[in-house]
């Protein structure tokens, strides 16, 4: 089972609990609402989310930003139950949205489309913000992510490049002599990184018609296993997904022409090696091989455009336009590059919800959960005596063939 958490234009929190084994495909997947702002006169849709574990009792830290400029931090449990921690207000949030939110065991990260970065410290005894730091960033912004490891983050947006800051450097205070030359009449190089920055990309080469290429990033993602922060994938308004290595160039690595229609809208790194998940502005939704840009396989069935993206290593979430929250399911690339897959993937269950769905999260608690009962099985059967009756070796081995079946 996988359970899945989503947000709408209403600013209503549900949950997804998805089941594979359900007995008819009508049954495999249930919508529960968990927080409702119905009876609200200012409904506010809900921009970002995201989760984190905490506790022993896979309980889920919850972070959600609102379009009315309101953060809030909620424990959502086992049994589906959502308790409010703490509310705090992004005041720099004026005519804009939030691009970024990332929530961990003890603060949660924010970033608005005009550049307000936020890490609010949190206490869960205390139900209170403890720490506010504050910095600033380039405006323009249309995608934020942090780091798994939480020491970089980077963000892209309309003319603003991809960019890699260190997570710490950026709420510090610019040093005296860099602030000095930086205000002084000579004029600032296009390349000059600003305090904080670590890496920033650059833009491609002039076209065939020697005219500069606009910068127009629309989604980012890291990439798994690739140290700190070192290998980043781009969606753009033209339909392109490029790839970057912070290590070896300034300028993408590999530049792969994926989307269909109107842009690319959302991508997300899978959790299987070299996976990729892209959707466009129009209807479709693709998983792709990052050794070499192909699309393995895409997803039919869907009317609208996806909006968000959540992956689990069993399966994929997807929220769309058409007001249906679908679930996908996951088929590895091949391990030698251009290999035809035999299967592809498919939508193994769609809900219809009455408000458009705007993002959606995996808890990264159930899988987690069934493997640990599975080695407990497991360990309880590994200590079970084996019991001999005495004969030769050839009918010794009956009480352990027997308790392999079982077991199986």
């Amino acid at each position: 089972m996988s359970r899945f958490i989503f947000g709408d234009d209403l600013g209503n929190i549900k949950v997804l609990r998805y089941l594979p084994d359900a007995a008819s495909p009508e049954e495999n997947a249930s919508i529960k609402t968990v927080h409702s702002e119905a009876t609200s006169e200012n409904r506010t849709a809900i921009q970002r989310i995201s989760t984190c574990l905490i506790g022993r009792d896979n309980d889920t830290l919850l972070a959600t930003a609102s379009s009315n400029a309101s953060l809030a931090l909620h424990t959502l449990s086992e049994e589906d139950e959502l308790k409010t921690v703490c509310n705090w207000t992004e005041k720099r949030l004026k005519d804009n949205y939030f691009v970024g939110l990332t929530a961990s065991t003890s603060a949660v990260w924010s970033c608005t489309s005009n550049g307000a970065l936020r890490r609010a410290t949190f206490s869960t005894e205390s139900s209170s913000i403890t720490q506010e730091d504050k910095g600033s960033l380039p405006t323009r912004l249309r995608d934020w992510k942090l780091s798994s490891d939480a020491k970089n983050f980077a963000y892209g947006g309309e003319e603003v490049d991809l960019s890699v800051w260190d997570a710490e450097l950026a709420f510090r205070a610019q040093p005296t002599a860099e602030a000095s030359n930086a205000s002084g009449k000579k004029r600032r190089r296009a390349d000059t990184l600003f305090h904080g920055e670590v890496w920033r990309a650059k833009n491609l080469p002039n076209d065939s018609l020697s005219l500069r290429q606009p910068v127009r990033i629309t989604s980012l993602s890291f990439l798994p296993n690739s140290g700190s922060g070192h290998s980043l994938v781009t969606g753009t308004l033209g339909n392109d997904v490029r790839r970057y290595d912070t290590r070896a160039a300034r300028r993408p690595v590999a530049d792969w022409k994926v989307g269909k229609v109107g842009g690319i809208k959302t991508l997300q790194a899978g959790l299987n090696e070299h996976e990729l998940f892209v959707s466009d502005q129009g209807t479709n939704l693709y998983a792709v091989d990052l050794r070499n840009g192909q699309i393995l396989y895409g997803y039919p069935g869907i009317a609208g455009a996806v909006t968000a993206i959540a992956v689990s290593p069993t399966t994929i979430a997807s929220t769309s336009l058409d007001r249906y929250v679908r679930t996908h399911t996951i088929i590895p690339p091949a391990g030698i590059v251009g290999t035809r897959l035999d299967t592809k993937g498919a939508v193994s269950s769609k809900t219809y919800t009455n408000c458009i769905p705007t993002c959606i999260v995996w808890d990264g608690i159930h899988a987690k959960a069934a493997e640990a009962e599975e080695d407990e099985e497991d360990d309880v059967w590994d200590e079970i005596e084996e019991v001999s009756d005495g004969e030769d070796s050839d009918n010794s081995e009956a009480p352990r063939k027997k308790r392999r079946n079982l077991k199986s």
